[in-house]
């Protein structure tokens, strides 16, 4: 019986896990990057209650708020802007708006919430303040993409669907740092958005978000997750997303984009902060995300070690394989999404990913920091 050498076991191994990242990116993000909107036989227009979290904001409320207050939306809608114990000049920017915009609904809070960690309390409060059944949450620092956010989030509704899933996106500027986190968000909403599309929602972010109201109280807001920092969008829809009770919104209208970080350093502090909540997912969940980091993480160290002991032209074929399927959803996924101009950097980003799992990995058994903003 012929033995095999290490050098074999190495190959067959970085075979299984290219097999795995094949999977993903043909059973689960094709999806985004294929995806076909349902035709409906009517469109509905729901009244809409826009959230928004604010402490100390005043240069973003004064650039972006309009955009949020301008919506084409023919039906009823209001925005609540929660101003959490600001200290800026927010209270009196949210004063001049709301002489224009009848729909502005100003809630401050002058005290901070005890026990209770994060934007969760300031949050729970606007919620609970709305009018209307069906939410969308967003944040200060962003901005919809156009005047017809409102109407393409809330059209996702039908009897079954309490949860819509949008992308939050960032502005584009000149810079590798700006490439970098444009491809991390894209990277991460493939994920998200596309195990939703497979009936496997886990998270979603609350730069574009909407449940309804009702599911949010009948699920005790926040109270499950209080002691916990961040987590008021993902670990929420975590919870309470199902197969049949969510639905994902693909539209370039409906996209929201935010102001990116201009320093590594901030961007570093803000994305540890967000992986700290990844440990409270369901085990399904981590299971999941976890094989395919895994894959992810390890498929350029086998490549390099097969080209070296194994066959390189066999391993470049391996790697070819998926390079070809990679760029394909890559290219489908990310025009879908307006963000077309990062593909021809896509293998260098790709690459760029196995750094960044050394980098951000420690975040996720770190304890993380009480503030919000």
């Amino acid at each position: 019986m012929p033995s095999v050498h290490w050098e074999e076991i190495l190959f067959y191994v970085f075979v299984a896990v290219t097999l795995l990242q094949l999977f993903y990116y043909s059973w689960f993000f094709s999806r985004v990057a294929f995806y076909r909107s349902k035709p409906k036989t009517q469109s509905q227009q729901h009244p809409v209650s826009v959230i928004i979290c604010a402490r100390d904001e005043d240069e973003n409320l004064a650039r972006n708020l309009p955009g949020v207050l301008v919506q084409a939306y023919p039906s009823t809608y209001e925005v609540v802007v929660i101003n959490d114990n600001s200290v800026d000049d927010s209270k009196y920017i949210l004063q001049e708006l709301k002489k224009t915009f009848k729909s502005l609904n100003v809630v401050e809070l002058t005290q901070e919430a005890k026990l209770i960690s994060g934007k969760k309390y300031p949050l729970s409060v606007g919620i609970r303040e709305a009018k209307h059944e069906i939410l969308l949450l967003t944040d200060a620092d962003c901005v919809p993409a156009s005047e017809h956010w409102v109407e393409k989030m809330q059209n996702a509704y039908d009897e079954e669907i309490e949860v819509v899933l949008g992308y939050g996106a960032y502005h584009k500027r000149k810079g590798l740092l700006n490439k970098l986190i444009r491809f991390e968000t894209f990277y991460t909403a493939l994920q998200y958005l596309s195990y939703a599309l497979a009936g496997i929602p886990y998270m979603g972010v609350g730069r574009n978000l909407s449940y309804k109201k009702s599911l949010f109280l009948q699920n005790k807001g926040f109270s499950s997750i209080n002691h916990i920092p961040s987590g008021d969008d993902d670990l929420f829809i975590n919870k309470v997303a199902t197969k049949k009770n969510t639905a994902v919104v693909l539209d370039a209208e409906a996209i929201t984009r935010s102001i990116p970080k201009k320093t590594f350093g901030g961007w570093l502090r803000q994305k540890a902060r967000h992986y700290t909540t990844a440990k409270y997912y369901k085990p399904k969940h981590k299971v999941l995300l976890g094989l395919y980091f895994i894959s992810q993480f390890a498929f350029y160290p086998l490549l390099a070690l097969s080209i070296i002991f194994y066959d390189w032209k066999v391993s470049l074929g391996v790697f070819g394989i998926r390079f070809l399927l990679q760029a394909l959803i890559y290219y489908k996924a990310m025009k879908r999404l307006d963000e077309k101009d990062l593909w021809p950097w896509f293998l260098f980003l790709d690459l760029w990913m196995f750094f960044y799992y050394i980098i951000f990995a420690p975040a996720l058994w770190k304890k993380p920091r009480n503030s919000w903003n």
